[in-house]
């Protein structure tokens, strides 16, 4: 009886060991950012990002769609390679935003589409709004970073949003409503 007692337990650690949970990855914001294009009056893509951003990442290798990111990036951090554009988006015509208003996005479900692609539909809020968002995700690599020595993942996903979701639209449609998403950043494997 107690050899049959001592098999079930084991083999019930086995399996509870078997099952692995996901890993929390910290956002290397030196090596992420969000960079967004939209167009201007039909001459030219104009292109902003933020960078320096925080997030975590809750990281299933076993089961991708168990997975999770969590990301949040100041209004004021966003960079537009001309110093009135970034002034303009921060007036009330767009943001209107202040020290301390944040971007952020949530995820709600992972669907995982092939070997290392997946949809990652979560909550997107800006200026107040929130809305829900489908990354087009495809993870670049993972494994331990040859620097750091430690395990690292990449990430890159795009989408796109429309402006006057979020009540951004002014000047739409001549500057258009739509804008570009696209999303690189690295995450590395928290103590």
């Amino acid at each position: 009886m107690k050899k049959i007692l001592l098999a079930a337990a084991l083999l019930g650690t086995a399996a509870t060991a078997a099952v692995a949970a996901p890993e929390k990855y910290v956002l290397d914001a030196s090596h992420s950012q969000v960079v967004f294009t939209y167009n201007h009056l039909g001459f030219s893509t104009t292109t902003g990002m933020f960078s320096g951003f925080e997030g975590d990442i809750m990281f299933d290798k076993e089961d991708p769609a168990n997975s999770s990111v969590e990301v949040s990036m100041p209004v004021m951090s966003m960079f537009t390679g001309w110093e009135e554009r970034t002034a303009h988006f921060m007036t009330d015509d767009f943001f209107g935003a202040k020290e301390g208003d944040l971007v952020t996005f949530t995820s709600t479900g992972i669907e995982v589409t092939g070997e290392n692609t997946a949809l990652i539909t979560g909550d997107l809020t800006m200026h107040g709004v929130t809305k829900s968002v489908v990354l087009d995700a495809k993870m670049n690599q993972s494994g331990d970073h040859p620097m750091a020595g430690k395990p690292w993942a990449g990430f890159d996903a795009t989408a796109t949003v429309l402006r006057s979701d979020y009540g951004l639209e002014k000047f739409a449609p001549y500057v258009s409503d739509e804008v570009k998403i696209f999303i690189s950043i690295e995450a590395m494997k928290a103590e």
